[in-house]
Protein backbone atom coordinates (compact mmCIF):
# COMPACT_ATOMS: atom_id res chain seq x y z
CA UNK A 1 0.00 0.00 0.00
CA UNK A 2 1.49 3.34 -1.22
CA UNK A 3 0.21 6.46 0.75
CA UNK A 4 0.41 10.01 0.00
CA UNK A 5 0.04 12.72 2.82
CA UNK A 6 -0.82 16.56 2.35
CA UNK A 7 -0.65 18.75 4.54
CA UNK A 8 1.92 16.20 6.48
CA UNK A 9 3.77 18.76 8.49
CA UNK A 10 0.11 20.47 10.06
CA UNK A 11 -1.20 19.57 13.50
CA UNK A 12 -3.60 16.58 12.29
CA UNK A 13 -0.73 15.51 9.54
CA UNK A 14 1.90 14.99 11.77
CA UNK A 15 -0.05 12.68 14.07
CA UNK A 16 -1.01 10.94 10.45
CA UNK A 17 2.50 10.98 9.29
CA UNK A 18 3.59 9.07 12.59
CA UNK A 19 0.65 6.19 12.67
CA UNK A 20 1.20 5.28 9.15
CA UNK A 21 4.89 4.98 9.17
CA UNK A 22 4.69 2.76 12.51
CA UNK A 23 2.12 0.53 10.33
CA UNK A 24 4.46 -0.22 7.73
CA UNK A 25 3.17 0.92 4.37
CA UNK A 26 4.97 3.18 2.38
CA UNK A 27 4.43 6.81 3.40
CA UNK A 28 4.94 9.78 0.81
CA UNK A 29 4.83 13.29 2.43
CA UNK A 30 4.43 16.11 0.86
CA UNK A 31 5.25 19.40 2.24
CA UNK A 32 6.54 22.83 1.08
CA UNK A 33 10.13 23.10 2.73
CA UNK A 34 11.14 19.77 2.90
CA UNK A 35 14.47 20.60 4.47
CA UNK A 36 12.31 21.71 7.76
CA UNK A 37 9.76 18.52 8.07
CA UNK A 38 11.28 16.94 10.80
CA UNK A 39 8.92 14.39 10.22
CA UNK A 40 9.25 10.65 11.21
CA UNK A 41 12.38 8.51 9.75
CA UNK A 42 10.69 6.04 7.05
CA UNK A 43 8.86 8.92 5.83
CA UNK A 44 9.05 9.67 2.25
CA UNK A 45 9.52 13.07 2.26
CA UNK A 46 8.99 15.03 -1.04
CA UNK A 47 8.35 18.82 -2.12
CA UNK A 48 4.98 20.03 -3.79
CA UNK A 49 2.60 22.57 -2.83
CA UNK A 50 -1.46 21.93 -3.30
CA UNK A 51 -1.56 25.09 -4.47
CA UNK A 52 0.42 24.56 -7.56
CA UNK A 53 -1.30 21.23 -8.96
CA UNK A 54 1.62 21.27 -11.33
CA UNK A 55 3.64 20.12 -8.36
CA UNK A 56 2.00 16.84 -8.30
CA UNK A 57 2.53 14.77 -10.50
CA UNK A 58 5.74 13.33 -9.35
CA UNK A 59 4.33 12.79 -5.92
CA UNK A 60 1.27 11.19 -7.04
CA UNK A 61 3.40 8.33 -8.60
CA UNK A 62 2.45 4.89 -7.87
CA UNK A 63 0.20 6.30 -4.96
CA UNK A 64 -2.85 4.23 -4.39
CA UNK A 65 -4.15 5.94 -1.37
CA UNK A 66 -3.97 9.95 -0.16
CA UNK A 67 -4.60 12.17 2.70
CA UNK A 68 -5.79 15.66 1.28
CA UNK A 69 -5.49 18.55 2.95
CA UNK A 70 -8.43 21.02 2.16
CA UNK A 71 -6.92 23.44 -0.51
CA UNK A 72 -10.59 24.61 -2.01
CA UNK A 73 -8.45 27.05 -4.37
CA UNK A 74 -7.33 23.88 -6.59
CA UNK A 75 -9.25 20.73 -5.01
CA UNK A 76 -10.87 20.35 -8.61
CA UNK A 77 -7.54 19.99 -10.09
CA UNK A 78 -5.43 18.15 -7.63
CA UNK A 79 -8.67 15.11 -7.26
CA UNK A 80 -8.34 15.22 -10.84
CA UNK A 81 -4.87 14.73 -10.95
CA UNK A 82 -5.17 12.28 -7.98
CA UNK A 83 -7.97 10.03 -10.16
CA UNK A 84 -5.69 9.99 -13.45
CA UNK A 85 -2.62 8.71 -11.57
CA UNK A 86 -4.14 6.11 -10.06
CA UNK A 87 -5.14 7.23 -6.60
CA UNK A 88 -8.43 4.58 -5.82
CA UNK A 89 -9.21 6.13 -2.01
CA UNK A 90 -9.21 9.55 -1.17
CA UNK A 91 -9.39 11.07 2.84
CA UNK A 92 -10.32 14.13 3.37
CA UNK A 93 -9.59 16.60 6.08
CA UNK A 94 -12.44 18.33 6.48
CA UNK A 95 -14.46 20.32 9.44
CA UNK A 96 -18.06 19.90 11.07
CA UNK A 97 -18.72 23.46 10.01
CA UNK A 98 -20.05 21.67 6.41
CA UNK A 99 -23.02 20.85 8.83
CA UNK A 100 -24.12 24.46 9.18
CA UNK A 101 -26.78 26.23 7.03
CA UNK A 102 -25.38 29.31 6.88
CA UNK A 103 -24.42 30.11 3.37
CA UNK A 104 -22.48 32.95 5.00
CA UNK A 105 -20.24 30.50 7.03
CA UNK A 106 -16.82 30.93 5.64
CA UNK A 107 -15.70 27.69 6.68
CA UNK A 108 -18.42 25.70 5.77
CA UNK A 109 -17.96 27.16 2.10
CA UNK A 110 -14.49 26.31 2.19
CA UNK A 111 -14.51 22.98 3.08
CA UNK A 112 -17.68 21.78 1.40
CA UNK A 113 -15.52 23.01 -2.20
CA UNK A 114 -13.25 20.31 -1.12
CA UNK A 115 -15.72 17.76 -0.25
CA UNK A 116 -17.58 18.34 -3.54
CA UNK A 117 -14.73 18.31 -5.61
CA UNK A 118 -13.54 14.99 -4.04
CA UNK A 119 -17.47 13.40 -4.60
CA UNK A 120 -16.91 14.56 -8.45
CA UNK A 121 -13.90 13.06 -9.24
CA UNK A 122 -15.22 9.56 -8.68
CA UNK A 123 -12.55 8.07 -6.74
CA UNK A 124 -13.90 6.39 -3.03
CA UNK A 125 -13.66 9.04 -0.59
CA UNK A 126 -14.05 9.17 3.57
CA UNK A 127 -14.18 13.10 5.09
CA UNK A 128 -13.15 13.63 8.73
CA UNK A 129 -14.93 15.96 9.80
CA UNK A 130 -13.78 17.60 13.76
CA UNK A 131 -15.83 19.72 15.37
CA UNK A 132 -13.13 22.39 17.11
CA UNK A 133 -9.42 21.52 17.32
CA UNK A 134 -8.20 21.28 21.38
CA UNK A 135 -4.85 23.15 19.76
CA UNK A 136 -7.31 26.05 18.48
CA UNK A 137 -6.47 27.67 22.57
CA UNK A 138 -3.18 28.18 21.81
CA UNK A 139 -3.39 30.98 19.26
CA UNK A 140 -6.45 32.47 21.29
CA UNK A 141 -4.85 32.10 24.73
CA UNK A 142 -1.50 31.20 25.23
CA UNK A 143 0.03 34.25 24.96
CA UNK A 144 -2.33 36.03 27.07
CA UNK A 145 -1.34 33.12 29.30
CA UNK A 146 2.01 32.95 29.27
CA UNK A 147 2.64 36.83 30.24
CA UNK A 148 -0.10 37.30 32.48
CA UNK A 149 -2.05 33.97 33.31
CA UNK A 150 -5.55 35.13 32.31
CA UNK A 151 -7.71 34.52 29.79
CA UNK A 152 -10.09 37.37 28.20
CA UNK A 153 -12.84 36.21 26.29
CA UNK A 154 -16.83 36.41 25.79
CA UNK A 155 -19.56 33.88 26.72
CA UNK A 156 -17.56 32.04 29.20
CA UNK A 157 -20.80 29.06 29.17
CA UNK A 158 -19.89 28.31 25.44
CA UNK A 159 -19.34 24.58 25.87
CA UNK A 160 -17.74 22.53 23.10
CA UNK A 161 -16.00 19.31 23.38
CA UNK A 162 -13.04 20.12 22.15
CA UNK A 163 -11.17 17.55 19.33
CA UNK A 164 -7.39 16.22 20.63
CA UNK A 165 -5.71 16.25 17.34
CA UNK A 166 -4.16 13.04 17.72
CA UNK A 167 -8.13 11.40 17.79
CA UNK A 168 -8.97 13.00 14.32
CA UNK A 169 -5.61 11.62 12.89
CA UNK A 170 -6.55 8.13 14.15
CA UNK A 171 -9.83 8.30 12.67
CA UNK A 172 -8.23 9.39 9.06
CA UNK A 173 -5.35 6.51 9.43
CA UNK A 174 -8.10 4.21 10.27
CA UNK A 175 -9.88 5.39 7.09
CA UNK A 176 -6.68 4.74 5.20
CA UNK A 177 -5.58 1.63 5.76
CA UNK A 178 -9.08 0.02 6.79
CA UNK A 179 -11.26 -1.27 4.29
CA UNK A 180 -15.43 -0.24 5.29
CA UNK A 181 -15.41 3.65 5.29
CA UNK A 182 -15.91 4.41 1.71
CA UNK A 183 -18.65 7.55 1.13
CA UNK A 184 -18.39 7.52 5.68
CA UNK A 185 -19.00 11.30 6.48
CA UNK A 186 -17.15 11.55 10.37
CA UNK A 187 -17.98 13.86 12.82
CA UNK A 188 -15.31 13.76 15.14
CA UNK A 189 -14.91 15.40 18.59
CA UNK A 190 -13.86 15.20 22.19
CA UNK A 191 -15.88 12.77 24.91
CA UNK A 192 -16.86 15.57 26.76
CA UNK A 193 -18.74 19.29 26.42
CA UNK A 194 -16.74 21.80 28.28
CA UNK A 195 -17.46 24.89 28.72
CA UNK A 196 -14.70 27.97 28.05
CA UNK A 197 -14.33 28.61 32.20
CA UNK A 198 -13.85 25.05 32.55
CA UNK A 199 -10.99 25.02 30.17
CA UNK A 200 -9.10 27.26 31.24
CA UNK A 201 -9.73 25.87 34.67
CA UNK A 202 -8.34 22.30 32.76
CA UNK A 203 -5.18 24.48 31.47
CA UNK A 204 -4.41 25.47 34.79
CA UNK A 205 -4.23 22.37 36.17
CA UNK A 206 -1.82 21.34 33.28
CA UNK A 207 0.35 24.01 34.01
CA UNK A 208 0.40 24.00 37.87
CA UNK A 209 -0.98 27.54 37.85
CA UNK A 210 -3.59 29.72 38.64
CA UNK A 211 -5.02 31.65 35.23
CA UNK A 212 -7.99 33.64 35.57
CA UNK A 213 -10.81 34.04 33.26
CA UNK A 214 -12.33 37.48 32.59
CA UNK A 215 -15.49 37.68 30.67
CA UNK A 216 -16.06 40.31 27.96
CA UNK A 217 -18.79 41.49 26.41
CA UNK A 218 -19.92 40.56 23.10
CA UNK A 219 -18.68 44.00 22.13
CA UNK A 220 -15.20 43.71 23.38
CA UNK A 221 -15.13 40.23 22.39
CA UNK A 222 -15.42 41.47 18.67
CA UNK A 223 -12.53 44.56 19.35
CA UNK A 224 -10.16 41.43 20.45
CA UNK A 225 -10.51 39.38 17.86
CA UNK A 226 -10.05 41.94 15.24
CA UNK A 227 -6.58 42.14 15.47
CA UNK A 228 -5.75 38.43 14.34
CA UNK A 229 -9.28 37.54 12.59
CA UNK A 230 -11.26 38.97 9.48
CA UNK A 231 -14.79 41.01 10.15
CA UNK A 232 -16.69 37.80 8.64
CA UNK A 233 -15.01 35.24 11.00
CA UNK A 234 -15.13 37.39 13.65
CA UNK A 235 -18.98 37.30 13.97
CA UNK A 236 -18.91 33.30 12.60
CA UNK A 237 -17.35 33.09 16.07
CA UNK A 238 -19.14 35.09 18.15
CA UNK A 239 -22.62 33.26 17.10
CA UNK A 240 -20.95 30.14 17.44
CA UNK A 241 -19.95 31.10 20.99
CA UNK A 242 -23.33 32.55 21.71
CA UNK A 243 -25.58 29.15 20.39
CA UNK A 244 -22.71 26.72 22.48
CA UNK A 245 -23.90 28.61 25.46
CA UNK A 246 -27.62 27.30 24.83
CA UNK A 247 -26.50 24.18 22.93
CA UNK A 248 -23.58 22.83 23.74
CA UNK A 249 -21.56 21.20 21.21
CA UNK A 250 -22.40 18.03 20.18
CA UNK A 251 -20.35 14.68 21.67
CA UNK A 252 -19.97 12.04 19.11
CA UNK A 253 -19.01 8.26 19.54
CA UNK A 254 -16.80 8.46 15.96
CA UNK A 255 -13.23 7.75 17.68
CA UNK A 256 -14.78 4.79 19.88
CA UNK A 257 -16.52 3.74 16.61
CA UNK A 258 -13.95 3.53 14.35
CA UNK A 259 -10.53 3.00 16.27
CA UNK A 260 -11.82 1.06 19.25
CA UNK A 261 -9.91 2.98 22.04
CA UNK A 262 -12.14 5.67 23.98
CA UNK A 263 -11.52 9.69 23.04
CA UNK A 264 -8.58 11.53 24.27
CA UNK A 265 -9.53 14.20 26.84
CA UNK A 266 -9.29 18.07 26.74
CA UNK A 267 -7.32 17.90 29.86
CA UNK A 268 -5.14 14.70 28.32
CA UNK A 269 -4.78 17.19 25.36
CA UNK A 270 -3.15 19.99 28.23
CA UNK A 271 -1.03 17.76 29.56
CA UNK A 272 0.57 17.08 26.12
CA UNK A 273 0.82 20.69 25.37
CA UNK A 274 1.34 22.11 28.74
CA UNK A 275 4.61 23.63 27.94
CA UNK A 276 2.95 26.06 24.84
CA UNK A 277 1.66 28.27 27.97
CA UNK A 278 4.68 28.40 30.01
CA UNK A 279 6.45 31.53 30.06
CA UNK A 280 9.93 30.73 28.19
CA UNK A 281 7.38 29.97 25.10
Amino acid sequence: MNILLTGATGKVGRHVTQTLVASGHRVRALTRSPGAAALPAGAEVVEGDLERPETLPAALEDIDRMYLFPVPGTAHEVAALARKAGVRRIVVLSSSSVLSDDEANHSARHHRTVEQAVEESGVEWTFVRPDEFAGNVIWKWGHSIRTEDVVRAPYGGAARALVHEADVAAVAAAALLEDGHGGARYEVTGPRALTQVEQVATLARAVGREIRFEELSREAGREAMSAFMPPPVVEMVLDYLAASVVEPGPVTTVVRDVTGREPLSFARWAEDNAGAFSASE
